[in-house]
């Protein structure tokens, strides 16, 4: 998910697209809460680990 956030903010940011960039923000700051919640022991959505 931060991988595709971040392809998304690129994108959105060389080719003009705003929506492209809110949504490749968006997406990497849930990928980087996910990773930290489930790097702190916690489960995330029932699982050990989100993907």
């Amino acid at each position: 998910m931060i991988v595709l956030g971040v392809i998304l903010l690129l994108i959105g940011f060389f080719a003009g697209v705003p929506i492209l960039w809110t949504l490749g923000l968006i997406l990497a700051v849930v990928g980087v809460i996910l990773a930290v919640a489930g790097g702190t022991g916690r489960r995330v959505g029932g699982r050990a680990h989100y993907w």
